[in-house]
């Protein structure tokens, strides 16, 4: 699922790719599609500037900065990848009494290894995906650890139904279209009780205090485990920092603590370019579908990553940058500059539709109507009803299964002639990955009648649509 959509991950990759495989993995594609050359490591972006003659020519003055020599260059076009986690959110402000804190304490992009938690008292604040794994790290060798959170969290298993992965059961396009035509009470509540399957999360002390604003899940396997037998402790927000303890809040209860770890997020900001290009205000910019500044004269700036997508990161930046540069190029055009400020407008606003899921954030989006509606931009998104007349098998695995990222390079430039093998074949190398003892299992016996069933299904659904 978080593969590039026209190079797969290795055969023997698991599901879920460590990090260091990951790291293979881009280095891999940037041999593959030959890309090194173009790409200067340790380099600084010092500024990027209009040039004078701007409204005309739409070029940028690049300012970089390499072994200590600046360097300046005109770009015809410049596309800013740096993405939402760019500056560590430490709001010492709200602790008060942080001062005093004769411990350890530090931002969680600091955290390298659990080492120095042996035998602490450790508080981690912040109860979202990087608080939970530091929280759970913590826990095999501090003598007692403390995760603090205000607005409590979903918390979700990798492992998902009949043991395959969960975004693979949950990113497909029959459940989002499904989704998106209940009325968001609905899906709130389906949302809730699909969570509390695994465990309920208010014995837990884990419950959402907003439930009908849906927030970034957090995908652990093992806090449930480490909360039950005691290893982590769950708190709500901290009142007061003490010399060597913390008092939390609703009812007052001290503890003593050694190391605060602030898993408290991170800002986003663009220091290189003036606020007259890009202008960040209550962790929102002005961009035209995420990616386009709505006021430039000439559209030859783009922003990727961007946006907080219930889906992975990188086929969604890929998606934006696809259409970026054929905008770039000249080859699509954007609407009026007025058109794209009003719905900007309204974007930010965050109002509910009424259905589907609610988001808590403005730049939240949700994934797959978010990449179709780029890829209609640039005439690659999958046309259901004809697959389903030239190619129902493919048809099945594309509303059915997981929207995988070949599914975006099925048709229109790009087209990846890999993709549809990719799409047929992906259980079979999801399953191999962890099918590292070969067991022999009875065939099911109405797989054959199933397959018609759910052809003819989808028939009538797109005949109706």
């Amino acid at each position: 699922m978080s593969c590039y959509s026209d190079f797969p991950f290795p055969e023997d990759y698991p599901n879920y790719v460590p990090n260091a495989q990951f790291l293979e993995y881009l280095k891999m594609y940037a041999n593959h599609f030959n890309l090194l050359k173009c790409i200067q490591f340790k380099t600084k972006v010092c500024s990027v500037t209009k040039r004078p003659d701007f409204t005309v020519t739409g070029q940028w003055d690049v300012v970089t900065l390499r072994e200590g020599r600046q360097e300046s260059t005109v770009f015809d076009a410049v596309m800013v990848c740096t993405g939402l986690l760019t500056h560590p959110n430490l709001p010492l402000d709200s602790f008060p009494g942080i001062n005093t804190f004769k411990g350890q304490y530090f931002h969680s992009r600091q955290y390298k290894h659990p080492d120095i938690f042996k035998d602490k008292r450790v508080l981690v604040i912040g109860a979202g995906n990087s608080g939970a794994d530091i929280a759970v790290e913590a826990s095999h060798v501090a003598k007692k650890v403390f995760l603090s959170t205000t607005g409590g969290a979903w918390v979700i298993s990798r492992v998902c139904d009949s043991g395959l992965p969960w975004d693979m059961v949950f990113t497909t396009r029959f459940q989002s279209m499904f989704r998106n035509s209940l009325p968001t009470a609905v899906v709130t509540w389906w949302m809730a009780r699909k969570m509390n399957s695994w465990f309920n999360h208010a014995n837990y002390g884990l419950v959402l205090k907003d439930r009908t604003q849906l927030k970034e899940y957090v995908i652990n396997d093992e806090l449930p485990g480490r909360i039950i037998t005691g290893r982590v402790l769950i708190k709500p927000s901290v009142k007061e920092v003490k010399e060597d303890s913390v008092i939390f809040s609703g009812p007052p209860e001290e503890q003593p603590i050694d190391i605060i770890v602030f898993a408290t997020g991170y800002t986003f900001a663009f220091p290189f370019l003036d606020e007259t290009v890009v202008k960040v205000e209550n962790d929102q910019a002005s961009l035209y579908k995420y990616i386009f500044p709505a006021h430039l004269e000439k559209p030859t700036l783009a922003v990727i990553g961007l946006i907080g997508s219930l889906g992975s990161m990188i086929p969604t930046g890929e998606t934006q940058a696809r259409w970026a540069v054929r905008v770039l190029k000249g080859v699509n055009n954007l609407p009026p500059r007025s058109v794209m400020r009003e719905e900007v407008n309204a974007r930010k606003e965050n109002k509910p539709t009424g259905f589907g899921l609610r988001y808590s954030k403005a730049l939240q989006s949700d994934y797959i109507p978010y990449i179709d509606e780029l890829l209609t931009y640039i005439d690659a998104k999958p046309n259901l009803f004809s697959l389903l007349l030239t190619d129902p098998r493919l048809a099945l695995a594309v509303f059915f299964g997981p929207c995988t990222p070949y599914q975006f390079r099925l048709t229109g430039p790009g087209k990846w002639k890999g993709a549809r093998n990719a799409i047929l074949t992906q259980w079979d190398r999801t399953i191999k990955a962890t099918k590292t003892r070969t067991v022999h299992e009875s065939p099911f016996p109405f797989a054959s009648l199933l397959t018609v069933f759910l052809v003819l299904l989808v028939a009538i659904f797109l005949f109706c649509l």
